[in-house]
């Protein structure tokens, strides 16, 4: 009797499919594994993302004026950025020297890095090309470390875990809230108010370069002790967005001909009041703003100064002035000056006597 050589041919075909599916249900086993390990790890080991929640809180007029700011640790001054209060035209450079590929790639720019690995090849291992992205340098600015090959991973790492949590837009604020500008400057607001006088709301070609080329080596570029630095880093800057046709060459000699700037202080209008804002402020806020008529504040306080000096050294004087209509308080001088004694004290809040 012959035996049946049929059966066999017959069940291969569904032998291979159940392997074939054994194969697929392995794998995708494998990978569901693998992205729970991952997403483990995450939940373990997030980024602390402690210095980007805690900034220096800011205090504005009725109309987005500055009044006053209060530093945050060691008296550094990390204003947040408002992206909706930058000049656009700087943050697309901001990107189109950092990292071209921002919006495209996930925290990890893989052409930058076969780029910088190769360059570093021909150069005997040394590293003559960047592959930082805007988010690893977040990453970095979040949680500083040494500089080297371990504390690149961990960069990269963090980088695709900051990509899963943030926008790129808010990644992008966080990076310009973060930035060293020399000093005690963090961010290109504290950077443009301290150097330029103004709100980064419109920036000059110049101020734009010096504030990208900053960061890079903020102390020693830095516009108000390191002149000569500051001024080739700013040109360098220029160079490289003639490059990337990003302003022409007039236009790059015009602002390589500005003057460098200096350091001012803060402005600081309605001291009292101001502080106060600014210290109930929200972290999660890039400023608060309050009733405060800051033309109306800047004409009132020397009025006050000027009257308090006249009553003698030991008086004090506060002004406090109400709009009829809504009782909003436009202006208010909580003293006679902060160099005065109890100048530092709100007068208009003080529980007196009467006559």
């Amino acid at each position: 009797m012959q035996p049946d050589s049929q059966t066999t041919p017959a069940s291969s075909p569904s032998l291979a499919a159940a392997r074939a599916m054994g194969i697929y249900i392995f794998a995708l086993t494998a990978l569901l594994a693998m992205q729970l390990g991952l997403a483990g790890a995450d939940a373990l080991f997030p980024p602390n993302m402690g210095r980007g929640d805690h900034s220096s809180p800011v205090a504005l007029d009725r109309r987005g004026a500055w009044l006053r700011a209060l530093p945050v640790e060691n008296g550094r001054w990390r204003i947040r950025a408002d992206l909706d209060r930058t000049d656009p035209v700087f943050v697309s450079r901001v990107i189109g020297m950092e990292d071209r590929r921002f919006f495209q790639h996930p925290g990890i720019d893989g052409l930058a890095l076969i780029r910088a690995l190769g360059s570093a090849a021909l150069h005997g291992g040394h590293a003559s090309s960047g592959a930082s992205t805007l988010t690893m340098q977040t990453a970095r600015l979040l949680e500083p470390r040494p500089r080297n090959i371990g504390s690149k991973i961990i960069e990269m790492v963090r980088a695709l875990q900051l990509e899963a949590r943030l926008t790129k837009r808010q990644i992008l604020a966080l990076y310009l809230t973060l930035a060293p500008y020399g000093g005690n400057l963090e961010g290109a607001r504290a950077a443009s108010l301290a150097y330029f006088g103004h709100e980064p709301a419109s920036l000059t070609n110049a101020e734009q370069a010096l504030l990208i080329a900053l960061p890079q080596s903020p102390e020693a570029r830095r516009p108000d002790r390191r002149r000569e630095n500051a001024r080739a880093a700013r040109q360098h800057v220029l160079d490289r967005m003639i490059r990337a046709r990003m302003l022409n060459e007039a236009e790059a000699a015009e602002a390589e001909s500005e003057a460098l700037p200096s350091r001012a202080p803060f402005p600081s209008l309605a001291w009292h009041i101001a502080g106060q804002m600014a210290a109930s402020a929200p972290t999660s806020q890039a400023s608060v703003v309050t009733t405060i008529d800051a033309e109306l504040q800047r004409r009132l306080e020397p009025l006050v100064a000027r009257e308090a000096a006249r009553q003698g050294p030991d008086a004090q004087v506060a002004a406090l002035v109400i709009e009829v209509r809504g009782r909003a308080v436009r202006a208010l001088v909580g003293s006679g000056g902060l160099g005065r004694d109890g100048g530092w004290i709100d007068m208009t809040r003080a529980v007196r006597s009467p006559g």
